[in-house]
């Protein structure tokens, strides 16, 4: 197998996290980060890696890094044969219902999210009778079955502008019940909700950000809107991990909470040194599942393809799409 080059294109490589991981482990990552780009240029593939994935994949062997929005909307321009999504198993199937030409992997079949496990199809179906005539909005961390029985979808970065596109004062808002919370105190409309919650997100608690507050004065807290409506109230400023990471790129200086899953914190370190992160640590055990050596199994053996039913995926694209046009 190709090696990934001369020893100086290692180096470069370590350059960029070198700040956060140690020269004794980046050397146990080195023969899967050259495999996986020999795998890469072999193979026509790209890599999507979401920002809650660990550094060494983020900034080492991602050729996509965004948030949901931003990943689905790279996934259905991407010319690759092959797509790896480095990220859970809803993004994976976004990727390949917008872009149902290309493979779409997924390393671990197990990477899931408790958003999209707190919902089925039959459950929305189930809204739609006891709420004739209202839209549905659902939030893209879930299946392609329930993404398929929606209006429209939306993430957390464009929420508040799917719903107010809809011009209409009521909206079926499913599953994040929290997220639905937060985007109906910022725009009035009234929200019916699903009692789903992010396994991360849903752990912070005012207190907890009182108390971080109080620890280092000055800090500048910024919370995702998964959290609790408690939660985003006590924070400076609430939005998706992209508009976290254009807060930070804007105010590059002085001290910042991120109220997320912690790995975001370690990207947007490498890239901002001068900040000082303050870094409460609630980890994703989903996007934890995809490593390095998964990525490159997967590659060598073109595992996981995802695949769904034609008609199922139409139905569902069309909700996606409708999102994007946005």
């Amino acid at each position: 197998m190709n090696q990934l080059g001369p020893r100086h294109a290692a180096d470069r490589l370590y350059d960029r996290v070198r700040h956060l991981v140690p020269e004794m482990e980046w050397a146990t990552f080195l023969d899967d980060i050259r495999a996986i780009e020999a795998l890469k240029q072999q193979r026509n593939a790209i890599i999507l890696a979401h920002n809650y994935q660990t550094p060494e994949i983020f900034h080492c062997v991602a050729d996509i890094r965004g948030d949901s929005l931003a990943l689905a909307r790279e996934a259905q321009e991407a010319s690759a044969d092959v797509i790896v999504m480095a990220g859970v198993h809803f993004m994976a199937e976004t990727a390949k219902m917008l872009n149902p030409d290309s493979t779409v992997l997924i390393p671990d079949m197990h990477a899931g999210c408790s958003l999209a496990d707190s919902i089925t199809a039959a459950d929305v179906r189930l809204l739609r009778e006891r709420h004739p005539g209202v839209p549905v909005v659902t939030y893209v961390n879930t299946s392609a079955e329930v993404k398929a029985e929606s209006d429209i979808c939306c993430t957390s970065g464009n929420a508040r502008r799917v719903v107010e596109s809809l011009g209409t004062d009521q909206v079926i808002m499913i599953p994040d019940e929290f997220l639905a919370r937060n985007i109906e105190a910022e725009t009035g409309i009234k929200m019916i909700t699903w009692p789903g919650h992010c396994e991360v997100h849903e752990r912070f608690t005012p207190q907890e950000i009182t108390r971080m507050r109080d620890e280092n004065p000055g800090v500048v807290v910024l919370a995702h809107p998964e959290c609790p409506p408690e939660v985003v109230a006590v924070s400076d400023f609430s939005g998706s991990t992209a508009m976290m990471s254009d807060y930070v790129q804007a105010h590059d200086g002085g001290k910042v909470l991120l109220v997320t899953e912690c790995s975001m914190s370690d990207n947007l370190a490498l890239l901002h040194p001068k900040i000082d992160f303050v870094r409460p640590c609630n980890m994703c055990p989903h996007m934890k599942r995809i490593t390095l050596s998964g990525l490159r199994h997967a590659l060598e053996t073109m595992t996981h393809e995802v695949t769904i039913d034609p008609t199922l995926a139409a139905r569902g694209r069309r909700a996606v799409e409708r999102m994007l046009a946005i």
